[in-house]
């Protein structure tokens, strides 16, 4: 089976677009849709034609060109089950544990509430891809909108627990303001330090912090890293619960 390939892409001001395209068959998937002329402009340049909208939750930036998309080139919109009042266009509901099939590629569904109550995550595990939009950023992790910080603890642990060489799509880049707080929660981490580094002069030459990896985020994303005791003692809470530790990250990055 050949190698998916993948064109990554900005839309609206911070938005990431993504499309994943088999070249065996041609099947071409819009990760979410936030903007139709991107999207367009993409597959005029690569030659591809659109088949699916893969859409993670129903935050206008992320379904705005469902239907305009839909109308266009008769696309297949698979979304989440507990948001499908809320997705435009919708054709097919899916939720946590199901697996399909995209152009013979594996995909299994992973439901993450926090940012949104229904959010999933596409993973395609032979593939070594994940589809986080927005419960997970390059350091950082999506605002708690319709859901508890319990929750979304709980969303983020199931994705530590894929294989850290998991390459990880998110929804906006936001990576260098996640950097700049990061590094007042985890101060010490020389790991984190190195990779801020890197996003400043990533992103003051133009260039795009996506993909990351589970791996690095597990190093270096305070979100994920509830349990260190360097950022427990640091906040003054050796004894508190993982979630607790994680609600008060968020809390602080909600007020910087």
């Amino acid at each position: 089976m050949a190698a998916l390939e993948l064109d990554l892409f900005l839309c609206r001001t911070d938005n990431f677009g993504v499309l994943v395209h088999d070249p065996e068959s041609g099947a071409t998937a819009s990760i979410d849709a936030p903007e139709e002329q991107p999207i367009l402009d993409v597959l005029e340049r690569r030659g591809w034609r659109l088949t699916h909208i893969l859409t993670t939750h129903h935050h206008g930036d992320h379904v705005a060109a469902n239907v305009s998309l839909k109308e266009r080139f008769g696309v297949t919109i698979i979304g989440p089950t507990r948001e499908a009042s809320k997705i435009p266009g919708i054709d097919r509901t899916v939720g946590h544990g199901d697996r399909f099939d995209f152009a013979g590629h594996p995909v299994d569904v992973i439901e993450t509430p926090g940012h949104t109550a229904g959010h999933i995550c596409f993973h395609f595990p032979d593939d070594k891809l994940l589809f986080a939009a927005d419960t997970l950023f390059a350091l950082g992790c999506g605002r708690l909108f319709e859901g508890t910080a319990d929750a979304m603890w709980q969303s983020l642990s199931r994705l530590m627990a894929l294989p850290d060489d998991t390459a990880v799509y998110f929804g906006h880049e936001y990576t260098l303001s996640n950097a700049h707080f990061a590094v007042t929660i985890d101060p010490e981490n020389t790991a984190l330090k190195a990779r801020a580094a890197e996003v400043e002069e990533t992103r003051s030459d133009g260039g795009f912090t996506a993909p990351t990896t589970i791996g690095l985020e597990k190093r270096t994303n305070p979100f994920l890293r509830a349990a260190d005791p360097k950022i427990r003692a640091h906040l003054g809470m050796d004894k508190a619960t993982d979630a607790a530790v994680f609600a008060e990250i968020r809390k602080r990055k909600d007020n910087f």
